[in-house]
C-alpha cells in the first residue's frame, strides 16, 4: 500500500529524531553517526505546499505528489450552444448557483446517451455561475476515473480553502472487481468527516447506476443474500441528490445544434443544403447527438476554410 508524502515525511523525521536522541544520550557518539542523522533529515520529502488557487479557474488532480495542475484554458462550449437539454441545463445551473452562494446544494450525476453534452454542461455551468458570482471563487477540479480512490487526499487539500470547488469526474463507471467506489460513497455521504462544505461533486456517466446491468444481475444471482449484494453497489448512485438524464435528440434538435454552431462561427452555409449535408453526416455515423453535430460542423468549416479558434472566424482567402 502506498504511503502519502506527509506520512513518509513524518516517519523519516521521527527516525532522524530518534537517532539524534540516541546520540545525545551516548557520550561516545561519533561524527559519522551524526552525519547519518543529518542525512535522514535531508532525504525526508518536503510536505506538499498549499495549492495556489489563484493560478487558474480550473485544475486537474494528480495524486502522485498531491498536485493540482492549473488549466490555463478550459476546453468548453458556450452555454448558448447547448441545444435540446434545456431542462437539465436549468436544474444544474440552479444547483450550482445555490452552491456558489453558500446555500445547500446536491451532488449531481449526469447520465445517459453519449455525446449529448453532459461534460460540456458541467464546464459551461462552472463558467456561467463563476462569472455571475465572482465572490465565490468557484473552481473546477477534474479528477480522473482511475484516481477516485485518492478522493480523501484531495478533500483534505480543499477542506480549509476559502474558495468553493466543483470536483468533476467525467465518464465515471465501475467494473466488477473495482472497490474504489467505496471511497466515493464515503465522500458523498457518510464517514466521520463527510463531504466538505465548500465542495460539491459532479459526475457524468453513460450508466444510471454507474455499473453495467450484467454486473448487477451477476451480483443478484451469485450472492448469498442477493438483495444486500445489489444494494451495496446500486446505492452509490443514490448518494447523488440530483440525477439529470440525457436522452437521444430528435432530428429537429440535431439540426438546431448544427445551425447554432454554424451561426456562432459564421460559416457561410445555410438552408436546405446545410440541413441535407448534416442529416447525411448523422446517417453515416448512425447517431444524432451534440457530438455528431460538432464533428460535422468542424468538417464543414475545414472544407470551407473557416477558422474556429476564437469566435471571430473569417473565411480564408483562396
Amino acid at each position: 500500500m502506498a504511503h502519502s508524502p506527509v506520512s513518509v515525511t513524518k516517519k523519516a523525521a521521527e527516525a532522524a529524531g530518534a537517532v539524534k536522541e540516541r546520540l545525545s544520550s551516548d557520550g561516545g557518539a561519533t561524527d559519522v553517526l551524526d552525519r547519518i542523522a543529518e542525512a535522514l533529515e535531508r532525504v525526508a520529502p518536503v510536505p506538499p505546499s498549499a495549492p495556489d488557487f489563484s493560478a487558474a479557474e480550473a485544475f486537474v488532480w494528480h495524486p502522485e505528489g498531491h498536485k493540482l495542475a492549473p488549466v490555463r484554458r478550459v476546453n468548453r462550449v458556450e452555454m448558448g450552444l447547448l441545444k435540446g437539454i434545456d431542462r437539465v441545463r436549468d436544474l444544474l445551473v440552479e444547483n450550482t448557483e445555490r452552491f456558489a452562494r453558500g446555500l445547500p446544494a446536491n451532488n449531481a450525476l449526469l447520465w445517459g446517451a453519449r455525446g449529448m453534452g453532459k461534460s460540456s454542461l458541467v464546464k459551461a455551468a462552472h463558467a456561467a455561475v463563476g462569472a455571475a458570482h465572482p465572490q465565490a471563487g468557484l473552481k473546477l477540479i477534474e479528477i480522473h476515473r482511475e484516481d477516485i480512490d485518492s478522493l480523501p487526499e484531495l478533500m483534505g487539500l480543499l477542506r480549509n480553502a476559502p474558495q468553493r470547488f466543483i470536483v468533476f469526474c467525467d465518464d465515471l463507471s465501475f467494473d466488477a472487481e473495482d472497490t474504489s467506489y467505496k471511497s466515493l460513497k464515503t465522500m458523498l455521504e457518510g464517514g466521520i468527516e463527510g463531504r466538505p462544505e465548500n465542495v460539491v461533486f459532479y459526475a457524468t456517466s453513460n450508466r444510471r447506476h454507474l455499473m453495467a446491468r450484467d454486473m448487477v444481475e451477476n451480483e443478484r444471482s451469485t450472492a448469498i443474500n442477493p438483495a444486500e449484494a445489489v444494494e451495496e453497489k446500486v446505492s452509490l448512485s443514490d448518494r447523488f441528490g440530483l440525477w439529470l438524464g440525457f436522452h437521444r435528440c430528435s432530428q429537429d434538435e440535431y439540426l438546431a445544434m448544427v445551425e447554432a454552431y454554424v451561426a456562432r462561427y459564421r460559416i457561410p452555409m445555410a438552408g436546405d443544403a446545410l440541413r441535407r449535408e448534416a442529416l447525411e453526416w448523422a446517417t453515416t455515423r448512425g447517431a444524432r447527438s451534440g457530438r455528431v453535430a460538432w464533428q460535422y460542423v468542424q468538417d464543414l468549416a475545414g472544407r470551407l476554410g473557416v477558422r474556429m479558434d476564437d469566435g471571430r472566424q473569417t473565411t480564408e482567402d483562396r
